[in-house]
């Protein structure tokens, strides 16, 4: 499958974000939440909560959001009891799906993210069934004129940055764990904004769908899985045709 459908999979997956940004932010502010409970509320001291404080910034949360959930981490407005959990299966098409959950309630995560899995063809797994298809890296996605190959890579290779994909006007730069405050700082010294900026899984391998109801399956479950409460994370290792996914788009879904 072309580059290009890389690029429509990730614009595709924008859109749906951008629909959602009362939940993006739930999600973040419930990352930062337990990642000041775990490592305290100094930024500076904390990898996890500058980590969160990035992506929340990408994402343009708002500044009062990050200030309450910083003290509610810290216990200044009443406790946090989160637990993170993983689940792991395959969805329709043997695309490999990997959930991460931040939960108060560990038998109600299970079965909510089983129902979705059941309702919509897939197959939950074993611990280690699917994980070891997906290695964590710092993610970025610029778009515009900036995503310009040559010019990102003077910027975020000293930086520690891996790899730059550059396709039409979309940009997305991979690296390890640990460059991403690193390549987070050089982007925003020269005065690029990024569209995403996390720490993610990403997948070894993909499976590309060509097949229209397949696709429509795919992302049902996907949609299903992220308006959870629990879900944090929805990670898979499929790319969409993007022909399939343009009908999708003027279908609605």
């Amino acid at each position: 499958m072309s580059g290009h459908s890389k690029w429509a999979n990730i614009k595709h997956k924008k859109a749906a974000t951008d629909k959602k940004k009362g939940k993006i932010f739930s999600r973040i502010g419930k990352e930062i939440m337990v990642a000041a409970k775990l490592g305290g509320g100094d930024a500076n001291a904390n990898p996890r909560l500058r980590a969160a404080l990035l992506a929340a910034k990408a994402s343009n949360m708002p500044n009062v959001n990050i200030d309450r959930a910083i003290k509610k981490g810290c216990g200044e407005l009443g406790d946090v009891n989160y637990e993170e959990l993983v689940y792991e299966g395959y969805g329709p098409g043997g695309v490999a799906f990997k959930v991460e959950c931040l939960t108060d309630n560990r038998n109600r995560s299970a079965s909510e993210v089983r129902m979705v899995f059941d309702r919509c063809n897939g197959n939950m797994a074993g611990s280690g069934a699917v994980s070891w298809m997906f290695h964590r890296k710092a993610h970025f996605v610029i778009t515009g004129p900036d995503a310009d190959e040559n010019k990102l890579m003077d910027i975020v290779l000293d930086a520690g940055a891996e790899d730059i994909e550059v396709d039409e006007d979309v940009a997305e730069i991979w690296g390890p764990t640990d460059c991403f405050e690193a390549v987070a700082k050089a982007l925003a010294d020269a005065g690029i904004k990024t569209e995403e900026a996390e720490l993610m899984q990403k997948p070894e391998n993909v499976v590309e769908i060509k097949d229209i109801n397949v696709a429509r399956q795919v992302l049902r479950m996907i949609d299903k899985l992220e308006d959870l409460d629990d879900v944090q994370n929805v990670t898979y290792n499929s790319e969409i045709d993007p022909e399939i996914l343009e009908q999708l788009d003027a279908e609605g879904n």
